[in-house]
């Protein structure tokens, strides 16, 4: 996965690969698709949910520059993948997940795996975490028709977030940095993700 999909592909961030070596993708993912956990693809995990293509995850980690001090907001926890890959990676990690049931079992799956600097929460992600504001680096993992407004306020100087943009077919990836009071947006690549539904994102 990290030779063929990532690094072949222009993932050249070590810090990120060198995550993604090292957690078990496939402990995220249900007994009978254990075999595809690895593909490049998503894989379904409930609630209409799936966890994202690696290449993808890697793309938006490598975007947001994550540094070992930094706190990071994640929207969307889904399975814990992305949550596991960004306590690699940070100091602290937040996420939000609005399936109750993925967010039980997200974080129980963290807990068996040692990762205890990790927060998951059950909620609307599109208002972020405020009482744990400000964050270095905020990664959506649904798409939303804009960077909820919510988010943007709860990041800090010089922080970082990425997002998936458009409408339900299609997004573009955007990296948004705060700079002073200035909010700095730059498109990456085209993407699909299930939709960020809450009160500044889809309707249900």
């Amino acid at each position: 996965m990290v030779e063929r999909q990532l690094r072949q592909r222009g993932i050249t961030d070590e810090r990120v690969l060198e995550a993604m070596s090292k957690v078990p993708r496939h402990e995220f993912v249900a007994p009978q698709d254990r075999p595809s956990a690895y593909a490049d693809n998503p894989v379904l995990i409930g609630e209409q949910q799936t966890t994202s293509q690696p290449y993808m995850i890697a793309a938006m980690l490598q975007a947001a520059e994550i540094k070992p001090e930094d706190r990071v907001l994640e929207i969307g926890a889904g399975s814990g993948y992305q949550t596991a890959l960004l306590a690699e990676l940070a100091r602290k990690v937040y996420a939000v997940e609005r399936h109750p049931s993925l967010a039980d079992s997200a974080r129980s799956v963290l807990e068996r795996l040692g990762y205890s600097k990790v927060t998951v929460v059950a909620g609307d992600g599109s208002l972020g975490l405020p009482q744990e504001a400000p964050f270095s680096v905020i990664i959506v993992s649904a798409a939303t028709p804009r960077i909820p407004p919510a988010l943007l306020a709860q990041l800090a100087d010089r922080g970082r977030l990425v997002a998936p943009v458009g409408d339900i077919y299609q997004q573009t990836l955007q990296l948004a940095r705060r700079m002073n009071d200035e909010i700095l947006i730059a498109s990456l690549e085209g993407c699909r993700f299930v939709r960020l539904i809450g009160e500044q994102g889809f309707m249900e």
